[in-house]
């Protein structure tokens, strides 16, 4: 699967710092999956700056919303 394929999956997903000074995606998925992902504090906010570029480059296109 390519990340610009559509997918009728659907998953939960938690954002937080951790008691050790890491920063913690939790993605909860069907089926019983768990998948605790730890990041650097540098490397998160690389993370949230693709996030954002992404983000505008999506908007940019109009915004196409899955039915």
């Amino acid at each position: 699967m390519g990340i610009d394929k559509q997918s009728d999956v659907s998953a939960n997903l938690q954002i937080g710092p951790t008691s050790v000074g890491m920063v913690r995606i939790y993605v909860e998925a069907e089926g019983g999956v768990e998948l605790p992902l730890d990041f650097e504090p540098e490397e998160a906010l690389e993370i949230a700056e693709e996030i954002r570029a992404a983000a505008e480059i999506a908007r940019g296109m109009g915004g196409k919303k899955r039915r």
